[in-house]
């Protein structure tokens, strides 16, 4: 067989044992039509998909590990992940298959082998997120999946002022959702190293970089720092929220479309 092609999992299966490689790879897509990043039982997600696909070129199950969770429509230019795999195609053809097998709205971008340890979760040291308002009249169609369309008057100038005030080390507990690992204690505190936006004509770009986020935290301080703008939340109440930790109501929260995973830094 040529190298570098996929070999049928009977041909890996009768030869001998090939040793475990991992593999990491960097991955975009539209989270338009899927429930987010995580397997979950009865739908499609990001996850499952990767899964499926790398399992038709190792013979075997794959279970593939991200840098986060990401909601149901929110989409990435940079997610991570990583996998083992005992196939030994070149990680060039690799991705090329995947790319054959996977939808065209699930793109892998890179792939490069690792150390067997790596974890695109617990070895990242930051995360930037973007989320883009659109601030126009009429949005068009083709992007009505990818911003949050709000034409409705805002005080953009106080927004700019009160984003930085997200940065540092804080309890972002107003800022999350309840999660299904709460009950694990684990800490909420974050470092936001950057919180900014910048105006490009008709758009408004919150961008946010920080050691981890929590379960909608993003979504939430969009939907805050909205607020900002509509005149509903002042300096005061954003300090409080930071200092006690009171969650902010569901109906704050920015919808998911308008959200992307910019990187990943390791």
């Amino acid at each position: 067989m040529p190298k570098g092609e996929i070999e049928p999992p009977d041909a890996i299966a009768a030869g001998a044992m090939e040793p475990l490689r991992r593999v990491r790879v960097t991955i975009a897509y539209d989270g338009t039509n899927f429930h987010g990043w995580q397997v979950q039982p009865g739908v499609i997600t990001i996850q499952s998909v990767l899964q499926d696909a790398l399992g038709i070129i190792e013979g075997a199950p794959v279970i593939v590990a991200g840098s986060g969770r990401t909601d149901a429509g929110v989409h990435a230019l940079g997610q991570v992940a990583a996998f083992s795999l005992r196939n030994p195609i070149p990680v060039e053809n690799l991705q090329r298959a995947l790319n054959r097998l996977l939808p065209g709205s699930i793109r892998i971008l890179a792939a490069t082998e690792t150390h067997r340890e790596f974890h695109p979760r617990f070895d990242a040291v930051s995360k930037t997120y973007e989320y883009r308002i659109f601030r126009g009249e009429i949005c068009l169609a083709f992007e009505s999946n990818f911003v949050y369309h709000h034409p409705y008057p805002l005080d953009v100038g106080r927004m700019l002022q009160l984003a930085p005030l997200l940065e540092g080390e804080h309890d972002f507990s107003a800022f999350a959702a309840a999660d299904d690992r709460d009950i694990q204690g684990r800490s909420k505190i974050r470092r936001i190293f950057s919180s900014g936006f910048a105006v490009r004509g008709e758009y408004l770009i919150y961008s946010v970089r920080g050691s981890g986020f929590l379960k909608h935290m993003v979504r939430n301080i969009v939907g805050t720092l909205l607020e900002v703008g509509k005149g509903n939340v002042d300096e005061d109440l954003l300090g409080r929220q930071l200092k006690t930790g009171s969650r902010i109501s569901p109906s704050q929260r920015a919808p998911a479309k308008g959200l992307y995973l910019l990187s990943v830094e390791y």
